[in-house]
């Protein structure tokens, strides 16, 4: 295995990865991965978002990454994505509109779950009325 300063010094860095741990209280992200498989991550990042062949634009994806995060609750990749998603141009509507998506899928799998959760225990609190005419 390779020293942590000898694999330090071959890794680029990369944006959203890797960042100045003494600017934070905290330790520094990713941290405690290793660095070889840190920077297996890191390689899978930058040809997501730092590539001229991907499908969707920068700002797309950066708020694609919000509504993820928000769902994920990674706070420091909220962060992260909604200063992101200002830089590419995303305007406050956008962003909204990403957060409410999120908001949506979250009350959904809430809702999934329940409905499993119910039909388990052979539950039906408040049954469907039928919308059919007699």
């Amino acid at each position: 295995m390779a020293k942590d300063s000898e694999a330090t010094k071959t890794a680029e860095k990369i944006p959203g990865i890797d960042f100045d741990p003494g600017s934070r209280e905290r330790p520094a992200s990713y941290s405690m991965i290793e660095p070889r498989l840190k920077n297996i991550y890191a390689q899978f990042y930058k040809a997501t978002y730092f590539t001229d062949d991907k499908a969707l634009d920068s700002k797309t994806q950066e708020l694609i990454a919000l509504a993820c995060s928000l769902v994920a609750k990674c706070e420091g990749c909220i962060e992260g994505h909604i200063k992101k998603a200002l830089k590419e141009g995303a305007t406050r509507e956008e962003i909204s509109e990403a957060i409410v998506i999120a908001v949506g899928i979250n009350a959904a799998a809430v809702v999934d779950l329940t409905d499993k959760a119910a039909a388990n225990l052979g539950l039906n609190h408040f049954p469907a009325k039928s919308s059919r005419k007699s």
